[in-house]
């Protein structure tokens, strides 16, 4: 398993908040399954934020099914990307996922306000997007970090064996 910093130009020296996360990988016949929010018109990988008490695991279970209705089983943590931005350490761990069946999206009233979608979309269409991270700087500082995030995990994913 790799681990991948990311330092934000916004960072602060030291960091006084941490915040966990995790996100699934799932990738069938050429086909990555992603989070569409057409309000923003922002792609994301599956995954959220971990609770209290939650295991990393747990978490992408919990988070790929609320958001996109499919169970997985997580196979590998292949990486595990640390972000700094502001006062923040982000850790965010990247699971290959396997579905296992379907469940029961779970969106909050803010995901339906987004207008939040899962989307199966070809692999290299997602890296191209993510790709584009850097033509978001001046327009959203929050997008370009999250797409950064989601190509540099791609990237570690196309890694692995």
């Amino acid at each position: 398993m790799t681990k991948v910093e990311i330092l934000g130009a916004n960072r602060f020296k030291t960091y006084t908040k941490t915040r966990g996360a995790s996100r699934a990988i799932i990738v069938r016949d050429g086909m990555i399954l992603l989070i569409y929010e057409a309000g923003s018109d922002l792609w994301i990988i599956p995954g959220g934020g971990i609770e209290k008490d939650e295991t990393p695991e747990k978490c992408c279970v919990r988070e790929t099914e609320e958001e996109t209705g499919y169970l997985v089983l997580p196979l590998q943590e292949f990486t595990t990307l640390f972000e700094y931005y502001e006062e923040y350490c982000y850790i965010t761990h990247y699971f290959i996922c396997e579905v296992t069946g379907s469940g029961r999206m779970h969106l909050t009233q803010a995901e339906v306000h987004r207008g939040v979608k899962p989307k199966w979309i070809p692999f290299n269409e997602a890296m191209d997007i993510f790709s584009h991270h850097q033509s978001y700087a001046d327009v959203s500082e929050e997008k370009r970090g999250i797409y950064l995030r989601e190509y540099t995990a791609l990237k570690e994913y196309l890694k692995t064996p």
